[in-house]
């Protein structure tokens, strides 16, 4: 399977990928660093837990 550089550094896989040597620790690190900072574009999001939920959530203690 042909994997793309996002794929190969996606956060669900990346630990595999490193494990399998897919990509090395140094180069996950640089891009990382790569990303740009989108921090200024992201918005609230209120969530509202509908009371059905509230029945069928078993908390063990």
């Amino acid at each position: 399977m042909l994997l793309n550089e996002m794929q190969k550094h996606d956060k669900r896989t990346i630990e595999r990928h490193i494990k399998l040597g897919v990509v090395e620790e140094k180069d996950h690190e640089k891009f990382l660093k790569s990303l740009p900072d989108v921090a200024d574009k992201a918005v609230p999001v209120e969530v509202v837990m509908d009371e059905f939920f509230d029945d069928q959530v078993d908390v063990a203690e």
